[in-house]
């Protein structure tokens, strides 16, 4: 779905600093209590079996824009990883109440069933051209809006398979496993002339792909 967390590609912020990334090590928790967010997660997601990672993420997706803009990183998964585990039965939003000793504010409900993969189809090879498809979903995907309808070429597909988050991050049990594909895209043919030359990688689903042949899309 559209939001605020998808920011890639919008217009108005202006230059975003940035460095390439390094084989060193980087500090990943930068506070004490950060990793404690990622530990209840995975005793939800692992320990428990109650929510996947994918059903995280779409938790994270449905926080407020206030929530989001007034909260860290690691925050917002500590209040998606609250909201799984209240709607699992495994804890009360009076218990989160009395335990911060005010009223917890949890993710807005889920507005979509989500969705299945397409399947059956054949593999996308090394060098084809594809085109992203151009969609709108209610509900969990990680497939960034920037690439939604763009054209580029497949540079990779994984030799592992997951499951389709468009239903995973549902609770689909049963979602299609699919690999992925880094395909590279020309940063003019994402955002005009305004943008650097030069070409950005994103890693995308079978399932959010079609092939190009000529100038036409092609669901095959």
């Amino acid at each position: 779905m559209d939001g605020f967390h998808d920011l890639g590609g919008f217009q108005g912020f202006g230059k975003v600093p940035h460095t390439i990334n390094s084989l060193s090590y980087k500090q990943v928790f930068k506070q004490d209590w950060e990793h404690l967010a990622y530990s209840l997660m995975f005793i939800g997601a692992d320990h428990l079996k109650k929510f996947s990672v994918d059903e995280v993420r779409h938790a994270v997706e449905r926080l407020d824009v206030r929530q989001h803009v007034g909260t860290q990183y690691y925050e917002r998964y500590v209040i998606a990883t609250a909201t799984l585990l209240v709607e699992t039965g495994v804890i009360t939003q009076a218990e989160l109440d009395q335990a911060l000793g005010s009223h917890f504010k949890l993710a807005n409900p889920a507005h979509a069933q989500g969705r299945a993969a397409i399947t059956g189809r054949a593999p996308f090879e090394v060098g084809d051209r594809v085109v992203v498809r151009d969609e709108y979903v209610a509900g969990h995907i990680r497939m960034p809006a920037y690439v939604r309808g763009k054209q580029g070429v497949v540079l990779h597909r994984t030799s592992e398979k997951w499951p389709f988050p468009d239903a995973i991050g549902h609770g689909d049990t049963s979602a299609a496993h699919q690999p992925t594909y880094h395909v590279e895209f020309h940063t003019k043919d994402l955002w005009g002339d305004a943008a650097d030359e030069g070409f950005v990688v994103v890693d995308l689903f079978e399932s959010y792909l079609d092939h190009v042949q000529g100038n036409r899309a092609v669901n095959v």
